[in-house]
């Protein structure tokens, strides 16, 4: 089990008392964020270089190689991402040299509550007043670095207040958010594209045509340094190894940490960012300690041991991914693909999804892979998806599909059944399954 203990009481209370702020839990708009801001003296402005990421996939992994290659550097990083998995803390990292830590109950009490009295009441989003806190806690602490990424969107997102960062990064983009973005890739992508200020360089990852078309229309406007893979840098895989290579020279290095083929692309997007910033003295010996010692939990994560590994079958494989929408499954697909062509197994997905996705379009990446589902509801979450209509999804695609009680209950249902092989066994459809499943487990992120 960790030794992480569980939110405070009075943490738990004060982000329960924030949430009721707005009557929304989204509502994209940046007026209440500089009104909050400017009633703390700005803390956006008093911080070190800033990496701004947006993107539909891959951000959160793309963050994760930043962090590990500056500080593999010797750099203090400060890291906001979102949602977390088990505990708020896990969104705030503050920078320390040898590695960050995550923000402790006490201190991050006292910035959403200093936040709180600033805000007077007034109405705001949990997510603008968790963003604020971010800038407040940064800027009270020294460090290097700050790496930001968007929580939806971009353009009207509550991140989107630094004036002048070190670069924007654009992972790929994907229908997701529709509700809230638009129905097309342009438009997504065209949200996505808010992030880029003038003359800041943009490095973006390999995009459909349309949505590209966006992101170059906007750098354009901006008048920004537009760095894009495939054309100002290359990403290849030779021998198992990552090549990096751009007009500054190339990179041999060794294979990321993290799992799939996808992971080759957000390493190279990383260390393209950080070599079009120019802001920070990185050594070939850090880029590759970075991505090779790289963390991103729930992202093709194997589960070694814990609780609920206990409940499947003996010798069988448990992996954890987060993946949510169509282009997130297809990656993961990839990575099962590749791990059948090492070790075959018989593939069986768990999978528990929010009503608002697009499950056709998710399982479908997994059809030829697999023809055993077991749906599941996702605990204590409003707006998860029905197991009707999650087996419905299925089924239309021809998978054989049952329910379970949860994730518990369908391990012990697959540990029950007679494998010639042991299986494999994937957990997916969602971040908030996956933090329920990292916390039943006792691993929850440090």
């Amino acid at each position: 089990m960790s030794d992480l203990p569980a939110t405070s009481p009075k943490l738990g209370d004060l982000i329960a008392r924030l949430s009721n702020l707005h009557p929304s839990r989204i509502d994209l708009g940046l007026e209440r964020m500089q009104r909050l801001l400017q009633r703390l003296d700005h803390p956006e402005r008093k911080l070190p270089p800033v990496i701004h990421v947006a993107g539909t996939n891959g951000k959160g992994s793309t963050i994760a190689y930043l962090r590990a290659i500056l500080e593999a550097a010797g750099y203090r990083v400060h890291v906001f991402t979102s949602p977390y998995l088990v505990r708020i803390n896990e969104c705030y990292r503050l920078g320390r040299h040898g590695g960050g830590i995550l923000v402790d109950d006490e201190e991050l009490v006292a910035t959403l509550e200093r936040c709180e009295s600033a805000n007077a009441g007034e109405p705001i989003t949990l997510f603008e007043i968790e963003t604020a806190a971010a800038f407040d806690l940064f800027a009270r602490h020294p460090a290097d670095a700050v790496l930001l990424e968007v929580g939806l969107g971009g353009r009207l997102d509550s991140t989107n207040v630094i004036e002048r960062p070190a670069a924007s990064v654009i992972s790929p983009v994907s229908i997701d958010h529709s509700e809230f973005l638009g129905n097309s890739l342009q438009s997504i992508a065209t949200e996505k594209a808010g992030i880029i200020k003038r003359g800041v360089p943009v490095i973006c990852a390999e995009q459909a045509p349309e949505a590209m078309a966006a992101i170059e229309a906007q750098a354009r406007r901006m008048r920004a340094p537009l760095h894009v893979a495939g054309e100002g840098w290359h990403i290849g895989v030779e021998h198992g190894r990552l090549v990096y290579q751009d007009e500054r020279g190339l990179m041999d290095l060794a294979a990321p940490r993290l799992f799939g083929r996808h992971q080759f692309d957000n390493a190279g997007l990383a260390i393209a960012a950080l070599r079009a910033a120019d802001a920070f003295r990185i050594e070939t010996s850090a880029y590759e300690a970075g991505i090779v010692n790289a963390e991103w939990p729930a992202r093709m994560q194997r589960l070694g041991s814990g609780a609920l590994v206990d409940q499947g079958p003996v010798g069988g494989e448990i992996w954890l991914d987060g993946g949510h929408n169509a282009e997130g499954g297809r990656v993961t697909a990839a990575a099962l693909g590749d791990l059948e062509e090492r070790v075959s197994r018989p593939l069986v997905v768990i999978v528990g999804m929010m009503a608002n996705k697009d499950a056709a379009s998710f399982l479908a990446n997994f059809a030829g892979l697999t023809r055993h589902i077991i749906a599941v509801t996702i605990p204590d979450r409003e707006g998860t998806m029905s197991l009707d209509r999650l087996m419905d999804a299925a089924r239309a695609l021809g998978m054989r599909v049952e329910s379970a009680a949860g994730v518990e209950a369908a391990l012990r249902t697959i540990a029950a059944l007679a494998y010639e092989v042991p299986p494999r066994i994937l957990i997916t459809g969602s971040l908030y399954l996956a933090g329920h499943v990292l916390a039943a487990n006792g691993t929850p992120p440090a």
